[in-house]
């Protein structure tokens, strides 16, 4: 039997990483002292589950991957990872299944790994456990194809004995695994969008779209779970806070059911490693209906929102 393709090799040990990363995260709130630091103000905060998850995700992923390219979320130093953060392990169901055929020829150095370590930190911070994702995005061409997100807390209120966390992984050209895929109650407009980075720019838009619902909640990969499991209809940011580590991964998961995610002004993310950071005009994100509520987002927004 042939060995695995690369791409499957890489989404294998993502999910082991993104599996530890839970447990790292799990341990740091267990053990009381959060090590909060404000980056750029106190709606960006970096905590020590942030700083050990990076450093474990992008060195266990760096040790079986020299020549792939990865970005993470934290600025920190790579030489000082202790060996009991590096994750070795594989999934073996993911090894099993065939790599799409368009993905069988890819080299690790075509490769961009897009990281973020906890997103919806400030949610973590407060004890809203269930808006905490761990996100491994995987870009090829600058495009997202496949991703990984870990819901360390995903069963948290289900009482003592529940078994904590779930893995959700895609590939395009494949599907996404981990999750029962539901669409949202048809014709009910459920619009979820940011909790703590609001601005009347971000409110002006949804006020457009008229929802029927709005829930407020943190972490893009925790919107992007609403829409794949029926919860929501759109996720809708416009604002230029999100970054491609916040989108990679939800991004190839959200595309790989047939799903729809651009910025506010219907432009596609790029992945390359030399593009810019920020995704400075915003999100909108769809399971379905997504020409929808893109023709109701206003000119003004738009304007507002420059690529």
């Amino acid at each position: 039997m042939a060995s695995p393709a690369l791409l499957m090799r890489v989404v294998a040990s993502a999910y082991s990483v993104a599996e530890k990363a839970a447990t790292i995260v799990r341990n740091v709130m267990s053990a009381g002292d959060l090590g909060i630091v404000e980056k750029a103000g106190p709606n960006d905060l970096q905590t020590k589950a942030d700083r050990l998850v990076q450093m474990s995700i992008c060195a266990s992923l760096a040790r079986k991957f020299p020549k792939v390219t990865i970005i993470g979320e934290e600025e920190l130093p790579t030489d000082d990872v202790t060996e009991d953060l590096i994750e070795d392990g594989h999934c073996e169901e993911i090894l099993k299944k065939p790599c799409p055929a368009q993905y069988t020829g890819i080299k690790e150095e075509e490769l961009v790994i897009w990281v973020d370590p906890l997103d919806g930190t400030k949610e973590y911070t407060e004890g809203l456990l269930d808006h905490v994702t761990v996100l491994i995005g995987i870009a090829y061409g600058g495009k997202a194809i496949a991703g990984v997100i870990n819901q360390p807390y995903y069963n948290y209120e289900a009482g003592a004995n529940a078994v904590l966390g779930r893995t959700i992984w895609g590939v395009l050209g494949m599907g996404a695994f981990g999750f029962q895929l539901t669409e949202a109650p048809a014709g009910k407009h459920i619009v979820v969008t940011t909790r703590s980075h609001s601005s009347a720019l971000v409110n002006e838009c949804i006020a457009a779209l008229n929802p029927d619902h709005v829930i407020r909640v943190g972490g893009a990969g925790n919107k992007i779970i609403q829409l794949i499991e029926g919860k929501a209809s759109a996720y809708v940011f416009a604002s230029p806070g999100c970054k491609k580590w916040d989108t990679c991964a939800p991004e190839a998961i959200l595309h790989a059911v047939g799903g729809k995610i651009t910025d506010i002004c219907g432009n596609s993310f790029q992945y390359n490693k030399e593009v810019k950071h920020m995704n400075s005009a915003g999100v909108l994100a769809t399971l379905r209906n997504y020409d929808y509520y893109a023709s109701r987002i206003p000119n003004t927004v738009k304007e507002s929102l420059v690529p």
